[in-house]
């Protein structure tokens, strides 16, 4: 029997391609992140992905910062907000949920990073701001302090994770933060006590503490004054 040839498959042969959403685009980003890192979830690698051309995205996403920003928002389903209806301190419960959120950040490299600028919009986002609300309408913190504290203490988390993340070992960065960390600190630890006598006094303490220790105090720090300090004359509601 004559072997039967093989030739290019027709279009009309091939299972069709689903169609294009938002939804769809936005979920195909996310499983990139996952698999290989945010750094490399550019328009053009999401069209490859999805087998279509660049210019069909910008249809349903604007550019790579909206396309981070809902990858973000995506991510941020992830944040444990079991805490607002939990048992115990105000400020411990808040504490848990500013955790939660660093630790998506830290869970993924470079997503800190696109956090400084990104603006999510989306329901996940606003049920973490809408659970940190009412933790601090359960302390009593006045309204205007809340709206205002609000911005701090996620711009905290945001930068304390983009300093202190993980490098994605897929990326082509030479230096890890950790290195440069100890740079710094074998700077310090050396310092001259004649010209930088507060440096060498402090040298211990300014580079002393494990990082979760100081994210922890740090966020105590930061409620603690969001309560006590009232807005500045004139622009409290």
């Amino acid at each position: 029997m004559a072997e039967e040839k093989v030739g290019p498959r027709s279009r009309r042969e091939r299972p069709a391609k689903a169609a294009l959403s938002r939804a769809g685009i936005v979920a195909t980003a996310v499983g990139l992140v996952q698999a290989e890192g945010l750094a490399r979830v550019t328009m053009r690698r999401l069209a490859q992905e999805l087998d279509t051309g660049a210019a069909s995205l910008y249809v349903y996403v604007r550019n790579t910062d909206e396309l981070h920003a809902a990858v973000l928002e995506e991510l941020l389903g992830a944040v444990d907000l079991s805490p607002v209806t939990a048992k115990g301190d105000w400020r411990d419960r808040l504490e848990r949920v500013l955790t939660s959120y660093a630790e998506v950040l830290f869970a993924y490299p470079g997503l800190a990073q696109s956090a400084m600028v990104a603006r999510p919009s989306g329901e996940h986002y606003l049920k973490l701001i809408e659970a940190l609300l009412a933790l601090l309408d359960e302390g009593d913190v006045p309204k205007g302090q809340a709206g205002w504290g609000i911005d701090i203490l996620l711009g905290f988390a945001t930068a304390s994770a983009a300093e202190h993340s993980a490098p994605d070992p897929r990326t082509k960065k030479t230096v890890a933060p950790g290195e440069e960390w100890a740079a710094l600190a074998n700077v310090i630890r050396n310092v001259s006590a004649e010209s930088y006598p507060q440096l060498a006094a402090h040298g211990t303490d300014l580079l002393a503490g494990p990082g979760k220790a100081r994210l922890a105090w740090g966020f105590r720090v930061l409620i603690n004054g969001v309560l006590s300090t009232p807005l500045p004359e004139g622009e409290a509601k």
